[in-house]
């Protein structure tokens, strides 16, 4: 480019352009002048080259300086020779765009093309694009998510792709699938999937993370003289849990290592046992006549904190 050549006026921008204004500009002369698309070849090299300096903050500085940018960061005449304005950035190999990231992407994204600018004559062969991320939902069941399961999912490309739900999946979480999303162009690497699981609702048991929570109801008089009961557990099988005599309604008692396998790491969560007092609703005249004899012989005030 001459040295007289005025890049803001290349650019149809103003002195005083944005950034963002810099790069609006060259887009659209970049659309009508590149090569590929038909332009005239020496007018895109010179849009070019106005536009690495400008968008340069150092060089777009010495630009309206001196007039030109000299490459070398010298002006002729102020130490040492400054070589032809440009710098040597002339042609179409891809340069750092002074805060625009790498013009090999710029021209991907101005002309469709993957990294290699317009029909991929832009700087030489296509540059490999890593494909999209897609998200999936599933939905398992209690079992499926303690122990773990295989689902195949219909991704959103329209293919099907086999997961492994490891064991421990919760409601509401999510799951990746290195590699198993969308294809990647020009032999870039496919995406990620990400897959939301959703837990059907089971008749007694519910998840806390890896914790699993049950209610389970006693009787009257087993809450309050005490008990032993056998408590069914996720994987199958029954614990037996003492029931302290006078436990209250909304205790929770611990079973340690009874709950779903840790999604991350090792080991088990907890069985959280959920007591629930379960008050008769009929009684015979005998079982009445025995709580009313209670009711007088004790004197405890239960609301007494309340007063």
């Amino acid at each position: 480019m001459s040295p007289t050549s005025n890049y803001y006026e290349l650019l149809g921008v103003k002195k005083d352009a944005t950034a963002d204004e810099i790069k609006k500009a060259f887009r659209k002369l970049a659309r009508k002048h590149h090569p590929d698309a038909g332009g005239d070849e020496e007018k895109f090299k010179q849009i070019n080259e106005a536009y690495e300096v400008l968008s340069d903050t150092e060089k777009r500085t010495q630009y309206d300086q001196y007039g030109q940018y000299f490459g070398g960061g010298v002006p002729p005449g102020h130490g040492a020779g400054g070589g032809r304005p440009g710098g040597g950035y002339g042609g179409y190999s891809t340069v750092d765009a002074g805060g625009f990231g790498d013009l090999g992407d710029l021209f991907g994204s101005v002309f469709g093309g993957g990294g290699g600018g317009y029909g991929g004559g832009f700087g030489g062969r296509p540059q490999p694009h890593r494909g999209p991320d897609q998200e999936a939902k599933i939905e398992l069941t209690f079992a499926e998510a303690f122990s773990g399961t295989s689902k195949a999912l219909h991704s959103g490309s329209g293919g099907t792709v086999n997961v492994t739900v490891p064991p421990g999946a919760t409601d509401g979480g999510k799951l990746r699938f290195k590699g198993k999303g969308g294809a990647g162009s020009n032999g870039g690497p496919a995406g990620d999937l990400y897959v939301n699981t959703r837990i059907k609702r089971h008749p007694y048991f519910s998840r806390d993370g890896a914790d699993v929570v049950v209610d389970l109801p006693v009787s009257f008089s087993e809450a309050v003289l005490g008990t032993e009961v056998r408590v069914p557990t996720p994987d199958g099988g029954k614990v037996k849990l003492k029931i302290p005599a006078g436990t209250q309604s909304g205790k929770v008692l611990r079973v340690r290592g009874k709950g779903a396998p840790q999604l991350k790491g090792s080991g088990t969560g907890d069985l959280n046992v959920r007591i629930n007092v379960a008050v008769p609703v009929s009684l015979t005249d005998e079982q009445r006549e025995a709580l009313v004899h209670y009711a007088e012989l004790s004197d405890d005030d239960v609301r007494a904190h309340i007063k």
